[in-house]
């Protein structure tokens, strides 16, 4: 906030708002239906502002806030948007501040048009509250280490349990019951597809029965307890007879992948370096490659993210730090085929090189 000499921020995501002041109240709801914010000043007190009674947080202060949804304001949004504008430039002066520079975070345009109507600089958020997470404290590495463990002991239901009439969604549904069992949140998504599903990535688990001689992929995208995140994914091969040929072959690649990319994740290496040093993917597997090839996490996906280099230039003007961490991703599978492999680890930067922080074993049949 104070590089970019910002009075205060108004906050609204979920997430940011958890990261925050650890404040966790209904937030798919309040993903899609904000009813809560928080002023968070360079130097003053926190206040957190709901459109009803609540507790539980650690901020400074709970108030009353204004509707800043059309399901909360309906046809008065503007006019509640001119009194949270009264708010911000009440609590800038409560606060002591003749700074009129604030930073605000997902919000209708309504409210941005109204603070520009009060003569306040109004910039995106967005960058600072992703700016303060890339570096992870040991409290959170300890939270996020906990939802690895959680997560590798849904995985390991997973496993054991593919059996006869077993269908894709009963799979899911153990790690996501082991998640809330152990105080989690939610998945991104139910991202688990067996057999033909499994090309191409990206699809969801439906009630396909997993049959013998499948392929099985999944991806966590596990919000789990503290809100921290579980990011990994292994592709698990049922039946008794051995996998075929081309099945180890495309494990093998994604291994691959993983690996060589994994080696050269350490503090000070550029994105645009990573991009260009990256595994080379054979251009039979290009058109369905997974869409990037490393990316932050924290609570949730988080910045930097890094994509191939056929998929265009990097985004982000940064570098790995100490610290961050990070997801390494692979999907191998060629299009009009039946089979793909979907891997990915989740490691923490450290001083020398990285550590990993999932450690759930590869399944050593379709390693070749």
């Amino acid at each position: 906030m104070r590089q970019a000499d910002v009075a205060m921020c108004v906050l609204v995501s979920p997430i940011t708002i958890r990261y925050a002041i650890d404040y966790n109240v209904f937030p798919l709801f309040q993903s899609h239906i904000p009813a809560t914010y928080v002023f968070v000043p360079l130097d003053g007190p926190i206040t957190l502002h709901l459109a009803a009674d609540s507790n539980g947080s650690s901020a400074d202060s709970v108030r009353q806030g204004r509707p800043i949804s059309f399901f909360e304001g309906g046809n008065e949004l503007l006019d509640a948007a001119k009194l949270l504008a009264d708010d911000i430039v009440g609590f800038l002066s409560e606060i002591g501040t003749t700074n009129r520079k604030v930073a605000v975070e997902y919000v209708n345009p309504s409210i941005t048009q109204a603070l520009l109507r009060r003569g306040l600089e109004v910039i995106d958020a967005v960058d600072i509250v992703e700016g303060a997470r890339v570096i992870k404290s040991d409290d959170e590495i300890a939270c996020i280490r906990w939802a690895c463990a959680v997560a590798e002991h849904g995985i390991a239901r997973m496993q054991e349990s593919m059996g006869p009439g077993v269908t894709e969604v009963q799979l899911w549904g153990l790690l996501n019951y082991t998640n809330l069992a152990n105080q989690g949140g939610w998945h991104e998504g139910r991202m688990l597809a067996s057999g033909p599903r499994i090309n191409p990535w990206l699809q969801e688990a439906t009630q396909r029965v997993i049959e013998p001689g499948d392929l099985v992929g999944f991806d966590t995208d596990m919000v789990g307890p503290f809100g921290y995140f579980c990011d990994v994914s292994r592709t698990f091969y049922y039946g008794k007879n051995p996998p075929s040929a081309r099945q180890r072959q495309l494990y093998q690649l994604a291994y691959d992948e993983l690996q060589t990319n994994m080696k050269l994740i350490r503090p000070g290496v550029s994105m645009k370096d990573l991009q260009a040093s990256a595994w080379p993917v054979p251009e039979e597997f290009r058109e369905q490659a997974y869409p990037c090839v490393i990316h932050g996490v924290g609570m949730c996906d988080e910045y930097p993210q890094v994509k191939p280099s056929f998929r265009g230039p990097i985004a982000y003007d940064a570098t790995l730090k100490a610290g961050m961490v990070i997801c390494v991703e692979s999907y191998i599978g060629a299009v009009g085929e039946r089979d793909g492999v979907k891997l990915e680890e989740q490691l923490l930067v450290t001083s020398d090189g990285y550590e990993l922080l999932s450690n759930y074993p590869f399944d050593e049949r379709l390693l070749s």
